[in-house]
């Protein structure tokens, strides 16, 4: 539900699925062991007796090594298993648990009808679960650190969230200072909207605003730009996952430093904890041997390799690719407190502020519901013990779908890439490892939970018009030329419609997509929309101020938010 509207289709149903996530954490009891135990009573010390210690903040671990282990010694036939159910062609899974690699394995083939299989080091693209990757990149930004990672915790950042060196963006900093250009529809909330606003998705805008213009084709500059025309929820008040507000806060840091994100993010991270074979570009995934294409399952339910996903308009969001093997590298990172192999690579503190919540993602549902948070880049929940439990998934609908989870208290983490669109798997395999750590077996059948949260997804952008049925008593469409013409957005850009030998066409983006247009109703038509947020067949209606021309043209699934109309020129 969005404040003050009624509820509308979700927009970007596939790209992070952090709401999926959120929902699941709110609805599911992650109950294991006995509550953390109060404070000693009893006499007050003299005061020669040395004071008591305070309690730790850090509940002790409640998992054995014997737990994690019966954990990893069933991921082969847990992965076999919900491959065989689902069809999903190639997965790489890895754990991690008191900083050491347990597991490290891939499954499958890395393209359909080829015989390449996926290892640990086979690069797969990431989708949203570069969120928590390009957290972790801002976090060693904004502290400070230099592109080597050494420090010996001088140059922390300060508790404003600024560099300590004064360069560079912070946490709590204007964008507007470090991306020139960067407005939203509100003065003020533009010149006061931060990094952290950005990039915990509280900045007030609309749900995946800026993804439709991806999938016509624009660039991140031109996203960027039009951001301003998006309307505003409540500043700091309403959560909505939005892509290219986090890539605006993650850009934010990466131009202040007066370099590009790809670089800031080797710099700042992969080359210094050894992550040789991760990126942001998706030219460095396209040109790796060893790649895992992305596939999605045909009519017939067997799996193509159909559709290519170039997701570099929104890197910092959902552009990264890695391989199990590199993931590996970073959740030892991420499990240690920014240390791997002996060096302090991110900043402690700064990589702490990503764990923390920053806004109420899924309020409960019932009183004694669990509530689900998002930070910067992660979801943040904790169980009936307070234990911190970290998430995130990433799904393109054209065929990625990955997750990581972490239990920091118990020094656990695992991570699951797989080469399918989003049914399911890469979410249960995540969620039945630590229910055989804690339990002994699963809790419930998380493939069919999961998948049919996705099939919600799927579900919630179509359209309620079935345009293939046309009205018994639909009206006769005009001429063609009562339609033809040129059209203008200041959102979307230039449409333009013409005519050929098959009907009308509409042509929507910079490089324009060509869409046939096909009859429904009078003056409303349909057309089969495409990309990562196709949703079916949409319906385009003209309206007639006055005269035998259109003076303006809907494009439903471009107006969720009010901004899909174009008026001819």
């Amino acid at each position: 539900m969005h404040p003050g509207k009624g509820p509308r289709p979700r927009r970007g149903r596939p790209l992070a699925v952090s709401g999926l996530a959120a929902l699941l954490l709110a609805a599911t009891a992650l109950t294991s062991g006995a509550a953390d135990p109060g404070p000693a009573s009893g006499p007050v010390p003299s005061p020669s007796e040395p004071a008591p210690k305070p309690p730790s903040g850090q509940p002790p671990p409640l998992l054995t090594r014997a737990d994690v282990d019966r954990a990893v010694g069933r991921l082969d036939g847990v992965v076999q298993d919900l491959m065989k159910k689902t069809g999903v062609p190639g997965v790489a899974v890895g754990v991690v648990h008191e900083d050491r690699v347990l597991y490290l394995k891939g499954f499958g083939k890395r393209h359909v009808g080829e015989p390449a299989a996926v290892d640990p080091d086979t690069v797969f693209q990431l989708a949203s679960l570069s969120k928590p990757i390009g957290s972790t990149v801002v976090a060693g930004a904004v502290a400070g650190k230099g592109a080597d990672g050494d420090g010996d915790g001088a140059d922390r950042g300060r508790a404003d969230g600024r560099g300590a060196d004064g360069g560079g963006a912070g946490w709590d900093e204007p964008v507007t200072r470090h991306l020139p250009g960067f407005a939203l529809k509100d003065p003020w909330v533009s010149g006061h909207v931060t990094v952290t606003d950005l990039m915990s998705h509280r900045s007030g805008l609309p749900d995946h605003a800026g993804d439709l213009l991806e999938d016509l084709g624009y660039d991140q500059a031109y996203i960027l730009s039009r951001l301003r025309d998006e309307p505003l929820a409540p500043f700091r008040a309403t959560y909505a996952y939005t892509n290219f507000g986090f890539t605006a806060g993650a850009e934010a840091v990466a131009r202040a430093k007066g370099v590009s994100w790809q670089k800031l993010s080797e710099d700042t991270l992969f080359r210094p904890a050894g992550m040789d074979s991760t990126s942001t570009t998706f030219a460095d995934y396209e040109k790796a041997a060893n790649r895992a294409v992305t596939h999605v399952p045909g009519p017939d339910g067997t799996w193509q390799a159909k559709y290519v996903r170039d997701a570099d308009a929104q890197a910092p969001a959902g552009g990264a690719s890695s391989t199990a093997t590199d993931m590996m590298r970073w959740l030892r990172l991420q499990l240690a407190g920014g240390k791997l192999d002996g060096r302090q690579i991110i900043d402690a503190e700064s990589l702490r502020h990503t764990h923390l919540p920053e806004i109420v993602s899924q309020p409960p549902r019932a009183p004694a519901g669990r509530t689900g948070f998002y930070g910067l880049g992660w979801n943040v929940n904790y169980d009936n013990q307070a234990r911190l439990r970290l998430s995130h998934s990433g799904a393109f609908e054209l065929g990625a779908n990955t997750n990581v989870t972490m239990l920091p208290g118990e020094r656990l983490g695992i991570v699951v890439l797989t080469n399918g669109k989003p049914v399911g798997l890469a979410d249960a395999v995540a969620e039945d490892f630590f229910d055989i750590a804690r339990y002994g077996k699963p809790t419930r059948d998380w493939l069919a939970l999961f998948a049919a949260l996705y099939e919600q997804l799927d579900q919630a952008g179509v359209s309620p018009t079935d345009y293939a049925d046309p009205p018994a008593s639909a009206k006769a469409a005009r001429p063609g030329g009562a339609y033809t013409g040129t059209y203008d957005s200041a959102y979307y850009g230039k449409a333009t419609v013409t005519t050929g030998p098959d009907g009308l066409v509409l042509e929507l983006g910079p490089e324009p997509k060509r869409f046939p247009l096909r009859h429904y109703d009078g003056d409303t038509f349909s057309f089969e929309t495409t990309g990562e947020n196709a949703v079916g067949p949409t319906g385009v209606t003209f309206t007639f101020d006055r005269g035998d021309t259109a003076g303006k043209l809907r494009v439903e699934y471009l107006d969720q938010t009010g901004l899909g109309t174009f008026t001819r020129r």
